[in-house]
């Protein structure tokens, strides 16, 4: 008998995992965050798995389409070798300042051939479904399930780069969601790209962070007779005449709901089509314009904050803090976008200024369970802190340094939060010193 049901509950009978392999260090999430996470880590000489459920590594900047990489300026080790690479395949597009415009495609393969060349076993279209602790209160194994059915995975260490805190949430970790007042959280949104105009004929409208090129972009789309979610819509040029629009706002949304998210993607596809179409209809430059993909992952800006040695917070952005263990070092300002549409359907920096300040590794050893690091936006911090660190460039340096951090704990038998931090800063320096 396979389970029985009670009233509205179903009871799952027990059933025998078998435990498919051990290794050193298991990486659950490929966006940029693991995919750095992992890499680092069989750099540094661990056996390293990494469980995603797309079919790519890259998370928002590939099946979310996202084309832009923030805060990338001071990012020694694999952000930088990253940068360099799209640059050797042609991949890169300097749009002024420090942060880049990239081939989504060239990023996929550039992602897997770093994983590749360190070693990393790569696990494509597997979810990570539970996490099982030891008696010392140690995250033992963890529990799969894709087309090979259910398994469970062993390691020494584990990194949960989920972005949403998935894997800390199942192993106990507490955790923060939202505002921690009302437990709001910021608006998802959805890319696409788009083909049929000529860059030159809507130069006035293509502008990174730039605000001039939004307002007149917002209105562009009121003279077409639309208004977008989002009012501060932004078209990026990506290379040639292939660009990146990012006009919508789903508000409301929690990242744990997976029918509130599955709503929100639907609803944002069907926006992005209804504005591009209101602009063609304008005629030129607009008359040929084309969707030509969606993410497949809508933009999820923040889950589980889950609790770590350390909580970075406003103050720590304030006052630009600075740690005898930090990690990585954020120049990406407080970027809170609205939580509540009828007060705003914009963004704003909740009246704070950031200054350059650290993330501490402490910040990425999970408090509540041993052998759990965290790298992503789901570090442990507070709303408005998060709102600065979860781009691209410091997922990616969190990345590395809970990486080489599993690695070191797990060829040495110790848990994460017992690594010296000399053993850990010398273990990033030589990622950083390596030839680009």
């Amino acid at each position: 008998m396979q389970g029985y049901s009670s009233m509205e509950i179903f009871y799952e009978s027990r059933q025998e995992v078998p435990v498919a392999e051990a290794c050193d260090v298991i990486v659950c999430g490929g966006g940029p965050a693991g995919a750095a996470a992992a890499v680092a880590a069989a750099r540094a000489g661990a056996r390293t798995r990494l469980f995603e459920m797309h079919g790519c590594l890259g998370g928002t900047w590939t099946s979310g389409l996202l084309s832009w990489i923030l805060d990338v300026a001071n990012k020694p080790g694999l952000m930088a070798e990253i940068i360099a690479e799209c640059k050797r395949r042609g991949a890169y597009a300097p749009r002024g300042g420090t942060d880049f415009a990239y081939d989504v495609e060239a990023m996929k393969l550039l992602l897997e051939d770093l994983c590749g060349a360190a070693g990393v076993r790569l696990h494509y279209f597997t979810h990570v479904v539970a996490a099982v602790r030891g008696k010392d209160n140690r995250l033992a194994l963890v529990v799969t399930e894709s087309k090979s059915g259910r398994q469970a995975w062993r390691a020494a260490a584990f990194i949960d780069a989920t972005g949403d805190g998935d894997l800390g949430a199942q192993a106990g970790c507490g955790y923060g969601l939202g505002r921690e007042d009302t437990g709001q959280c910021q608006p998802m949104s959805l890319e696409c790209h788009f083909i049929g105009v000529r860059a030159a004929d809507i130069e006035p409208f293509i502008g990174g962070g730039q605000a001039e090129p939004k307002r007149r972009l917002l209105a562009e789309m009121a003279r077409a007779g639309v208004e977008p979610s989002y009012h501060a819509p932004t078209i990026f040029r990506i290379r040639d005449d292939l660009f990146c629009l990012a006009a919508n706002h789903q508000y409301k949304v929690l990242a744990t709901d997976a029918a509130g998210i599955t709503q929100a993607t639907i609803e944002a596809r069907a926006e992005l089509h209804r504005l591009v179409e209101a602009l063609r209809r304008l005629g030129p430059p607009w008359a040929e314009m084309r969707i030509v993909a969606t993410g497949e992952q809508i933009g999820v800006r923040e889950g589980r904050r889950i609790h770590g040695l350390y909580r970075v917070t406003i103050d720590d952005l304030v006052e630009g803090r600075s740690h005898e263990d930090g990690i990585c070092n954020v120049r990406f300002p407080i970027d809170v976008h609205a939580v509540d549409p009828a007060r705003s359907k914009g963004f704003d920096s909740a009246g704070k200024r950031a200054r350059p300040y650290d993330v501490p590794l402490r910040a990425l050893i999970a408090k509540d369970v041993d052998g759990l690091l965290m790298a992503g936006r789901c570090i442990s911090g507070d709303f408005l802190a998060h709102s600065s660190y979860r781009v691209g460039g410091d997922a990616v340096t969190t990345g590395q340094a809970a990486g080489v951090t599993a690695a070191l704990a797990a060829k040495s038998g110790r848990t994460p939060r017992e690594v010296p931090w000399a053993d850990v800063k010398a273990a990033i320096g030589q990622l950083a010193a390596l030839p680009k």
